[in-house]
């Protein structure tokens, strides 16, 4: 065992470790280094991504119909 580690062990239903070890090998990696990658991961708080936003299509996605309406008939409806 190597210093500053701790053992432990966990109970794994059979088919979920077959999947583990199968995705080990298609990742090329030991199913030790998918264990700590997935904990690593769950752990951490999500990372944002950096740069501008692509405000191109909008934040919502469009449901529904477009409308057509100029400032004219905003400010009849109240809005400022």
């Amino acid at each position: 065992m190597k210093p500053g580690t701790i053992r432990t062990s966990l109970d794994l239903p059979r088919p979920l470790h077959q999947k583990l070890h199968q995705a080990a090998a298609r990742k090329g990696c030991s199913a030790r280094q998918l264990i700590l990658a997935a904990i690593e991961q769950a752990i951490e708080p999500p990372r944002r991504k950096k740069g501008r936003m692509n405000l191109e299509h909008g934040l919502v996605p469009r449901t529904g119909k477009s409308i057509s309406i100029t400032n004219e008939e905003i400010y009849e409806l109240g809005f400022p």
